[in-house]
């Protein structure tokens, strides 16, 4: 699959006006089977200037494109909590320093992830995402930390940084699907009154919380980092570094373990300010990119045989029996 970018001249050769489709070519690399509609709310405002596409190269193209993707998911999080942007948690600092230290990364993941629960009340309340502005430091250490992570991923011929945006974008159409209700998706007729709480309730919790929908796109630009090229039994079977280390699930587990220890580096502090501001979205944060690299390990059996369980679990024909499992968050954490 190869990624293009399109420049267009009218006839007269002045230089035509801009609209969103200029964004969208990735997209149409992914979506040749799709109907070309590309209205979301997960589209920015066009700040690439496609004009200066001939004097960049194809990662910073990608790179700024990832930027669009995240930046509106970064809105959508901070109108969820006001417009506030400032870590509100004082220990939050010395959490970040401890998250995910002394077990391995596949330790972590758990079968089913607890969604936080919006009421229809606080959902009426939630500004428009819009309308909120992340900050120009906060957008800078995103493009920086982007431009970080595509510079460690390997010049191999399919686990690269295009790749990795060519999932991205696959993601960013499926969460479009799940979380537009403007087009009904799947619930009665497009034209009824759809009540806020039945906008969460369709994608069983997922519509409501932004964090989810950031982790899960941020979990796709991340997934394939520093990967070697070859599967992770042949990694076991030379006993790599990160073999010794990891056991299995060895190109993952090393993914999230880079990913996120650049993420909590000190140079990168209005963007995870952005991203959480309490210890309960920072451990949320967590858990959601753990789960989500590690299910994109489609060969282990271990792996495979927990997916296949809580598929059943989720959709039994008769209701679960454990309280502790909500039948939605088993429903979204597939």
């Amino acid at each position: 699959m190869q990624t293009y970018w399109l420049k267009t001249k009218a006839a007269n050769g002045s230089k035509p006006s801009k609209s969103k489709s200029d964004m969208t070519i990735l997209e149409e690399t992914v979506e040749s089977s799709e109907d070309g509609d590309h209205s979301s709310g997960f589209y920015a405002d066009d700040n690439l200037d496609l004009d200066d596409t001939d004097i960049m190269t194809k990662t910073e193209r990608l790179v700024e494109w990832n930027v669009e993707v995240l930046t509106p998911l970064l809105q959508q999080i901070l109108a969820s909590r006001g417009g506030d942007v400032a870590p509100k948690d004082p220990s939050l600092l010395q959490k970040e320093a401890t998250i995910g230290t002394g077990e391995t990364v596949l330790e972590e993941f758990v079968p089913i992830i607890q969604l936080k629960r919006f009421d229809a009340a606080e959902l009426s309340k939630r500004l428009n995402a819009t309308s909120i502005d992340i900050g120009e430091e906060a957008k800078t250490q995103l493009r920086n930390y982007l431009a970080n992570v595509a510079s460690m991923y390997q010049d191999n011929p399919f686990h690269n940084f295009e790749h990795a945006s060519h999932v991205t974008a696959s993601v960013k159409k499926l969460l479009t699907r799940i979380v537009n209700v403007d087009d009904g998706n799947g619930l009665s007729t497009p034209t009824d009154k759809i009540d806020l709480v039945d906008m969460a309730g369709h994608s069983y919790g997922i519509t409501s919380d932004p964090l989810t929908q950031f982790s899960v796109v941020f979990s796709a630009i991340i997934h394939d980092m520093d990967h070697p090229g070859v599967p992770n039994a042949r990694l076991v079977k030379e006993n790599t570094r990160n073999a010794q280390i990891f056991k299995k699930s060895v190109a993952e587990q090393n993914s999230v373990e880079l990913a996120w220890a650049m993420l909590m580096s000190e140079e990168y502090g209005a963007l995870r300010a952005c991203i959480y501001h309490t210890e309960d979205d920072l451990r949320r944060f967590r858990q959601l990119v753990v789960n989500t690299v590690m299910a994109t390990d489609i060969v282990d059996k271990e792996l495979q045989a927990l997916r296949k369980a809580r598929w059943e679990t989720a959709f039994a024909k008769t209701p679960i029996q454990d309280a502790s499992l909500s039948s939605d968050d088993c429903k979204a954490t597939i």
